[in-house]
């Protein structure tokens, strides 16, 4: 019986983990566009907002690093290496969720600042860990918020590594940080464009209370 009981939560705890990786939303399909993403996802413009508003970085900026890290998959993680084609391995580095944040720097923005229940998947939090780690790179590094090629060199490479240059022997990185100065470059100036639409949207939001 206590062993029926057993398999019984054991199922039960798979089923509820199971459920809540499938009520996540599904990656927008038009990724190109930050006003199409928000018109699917609004609550994302909040999440991003309040980061912004907390920390900082702007939302256009926030979106090209989840858009870069992710490609806004809530549960992502790297690949496992393969041995002899098809025996799994360990995976290179303990990042996941949106922001693609490793396992010591997630501990550390948990302590200082998301609290014992932020979670990788959900889109406020990697929201807020994008932002509080920026502001941390401005003040370890000296780099501008409004600068989002060189934050996110230091997103990759930490402030330690940015200001010793370790990126300028990496082509990749470099890469992937002019790839996310572009597409923030281009989601700001659509959010330009549709910004009103995601504010002042609620019963509650009126005047001076939700203006940009």
């Amino acid at each position: 019986m206590r062993r029926l009981i057993r398999a019984g939560l054991t199922v039960g705890v798979l089923g509820l983990l199971g459920g809540c990786a499938a009520l996540a939303p599904s990656p927008p399909p038009d990724q190109s566009n930050l006003c199409e993403i928000f018109r699917e996802q609004p609550r994302w413009y909040d999440y991003a907002r309040d980061s912004q508003e907390r920390w900082g970085t702007p939302v256009a900026t926030q979106m090209a690093f989840i858009q870069q890290e992710s490609s806004f998959q809530s549960h992502v993680r790297p690949s496992r290496k393969r041995y002899l084609g098809f025996i799994p391995g360990p995976r290179p580095s303990s990042a996941r969720g949106y922001a693609q944040a490793l396992d010591p720097v997630w501990g550390e923005y948990r302590d200082e600042a998301g609290g014992t229940l932020a979670r990788r998947s959900h889109m406020k939090h990697a929201t807020d860990f994008i932002g509080w780690y920026n502001a941390r790179s401005q003040r370890q590094a000296g780099i501008s918020l409004h600068n989002s090629q060189h934050l996110y060199l230091a997103y990759h490479e930490g402030a330690g590594g940015y200001q010793r240059g370790s990126y300028r022997g990496k082509p990749a990185v470099q890469r992937a940080a002019s790839q996310v100065a572009s597409r923030a470059d281009r989601y700001q100036a659509q959010l330009a464009s549709c910004e009103a639409e995601f504010q002042c949207r609620r019963f509650y939001q009126f005047g001076p209370f939700c203006g940009a």
